[in-house]
């Protein structure tokens, strides 16, 4: 990444998936339970999909090229570093919040729960 991040988090909104647009429609304005998420937010050198700060909760969306061996390890290794500076991470494929959002959410709600204990 060069340049300013702000820069970058928001042409990665402007580039959204439709997945991203429909977990977005659901989480915004606090429309799950109340709890403040973010979109492209910064947790250390990456950016979340998705963040609920007051909870250190990421939901992160994977494409079909996620499942190549790269990116799939290049995923597990984010995951590390978000996980090692205290943040939970959920991923879903992007069918799956396409098909089932309202188990994604559930998902999403359940872990919210977990933190907040």
């Amino acid at each position: 990444m060069t340049g300013d991040p702000t820069d970058f988090a928001r042409e990665l909104r402007q580039r959204q998936t439709r997945a991203e647009e429909a977990l977005w429609k659901a989480l915004r304005g606090r429309r799950l339970d109340g709890l403040k998420f973010r979109r492209q937010h910064p947790v250390g050198r990456y950016f979340a999909d998705f963040a609920c700060e007051p909870l250190r909760l990421v939901v992160e969306l994977d494409g079909g090229v996620h499942d190549q061996d790269e990116a799939h390890l290049n995923d597990y290794l984010r995951q590390q570093e978000m996980e090692a500076l205290g943040w939970c991470v959920l991923r879903f494929p992007n069918e799956r919040v396409l098909s089932d959002i309202a188990g994604v959410l559930g998902e999403i709600r359940r872990q919210a729960r977990l933190a907040a204990t």
